[in-house]
């Protein structure tokens, strides 16, 4: 079977999820947002009354017991868990305050990140054509991926967005306790042992700070098409304007 796996690499808030998410639109790709798996683990573990910067054992322990599903008919995808066959819509949770602080406690263990790692090398095999996010995606999950970008910005740049993010969706946001959680994140994630947040050596990388979100999104397309051009138009022709006008 024919593949075309595009990574997205990069810190928190550098727009990652919403750009991978027009992309995929845009070159008729599936989309993969895998902090949504890490931000769903963390959810269903505080859910669960789980510590997690200190029951780590019960934390790789429902990681090992978890199934996660992106129901692409929705756009942007809901995520589900399926927990000892109950599934459990985690969608409305994966922002919430409490599941951003503790995201890195779970994504720091590096069991956790074993699961999480062969899930979603399991979805692009089930999945082959897709748009994928994430701090390891180039580096570890895909390796081989057709195309690989490192997206950045300032930390101030991502807090502001992070910020504009959270109070779209109706959710209370200090963006002084954002570029905090950021910059806290930025060196936990560069520094842990296991998947650490790098720069894949044969990713393009690109400062978003100075890009608008369509900027980035048009750049990147350019360059997916100047890579991957004929696999692309094995699957489908270039998406119309009024398609395009749908990936918003």
């Amino acid at each position: 079977m024919h593949s075309l796996i595009v990574t997205l690499d990069g810190p928190a808030g550098s727009g990652k999820s919403t750009v991978a998410r027009q992309l995929a639109c845009h070159l008729g790709l599936r989309f993969l947002d895998t902090g949504a798996m890490y931000r769903g683990l963390a959810a269903l573990c505080i859910d669960r009354g789980l510590e997690t910067a200190n029951q780590t054992q019960a934390v790789i322990h429902l990681a090992r017991r978890c199934e996660f599903r992106f129901d692409w008919a929705q756009d942007p995808p809901r995520f589900h868990a399926v927990v000892d066959d109950h599934e459990i819509d985690l969608t409305d949770r994966l922002r919430d305050a409490d599941t951003t602080r503790a995201v890195s406690d779970v994504a720091a263990l590096g069991q956790v990140r074993l699961v999480m790692v062969a899930a979603q090398q399991q979805i692009g095999r089930e999945h082959p054509w897709l748009v994928t996010e994430g701090r390891d995606q180039g580096s570890v999950v895909f390796p081989n991926a057709a195309a690989k970008f490192y997206l950045e910005a300032s930390p101030a740049i991502r807090a502001k967005r992070r910020v504009a993010q959270l109070r779209e969706a109706g959710k209370p946001a200090n963006q002084e306790e954002i570029l905090a959680a950021i910059i806290h994140r930025d060196h936990r994630d560069s520094t842990r042992e296991d998947g650490p947040l790098i720069c894949p050596p044969d990713a393009m990388r690109l400062d978003t700070s100075d890009m608008s979100l369509q900027e980035v999104v048009a750049f990147l397309e350019d360059q997916v098409r100047q890579q991957c051009g004929a696999a692309l138009a094995q699957i489908h022709p270039p998406p119309s304007d009024a398609q395009r006008g749908r990936c918003g």
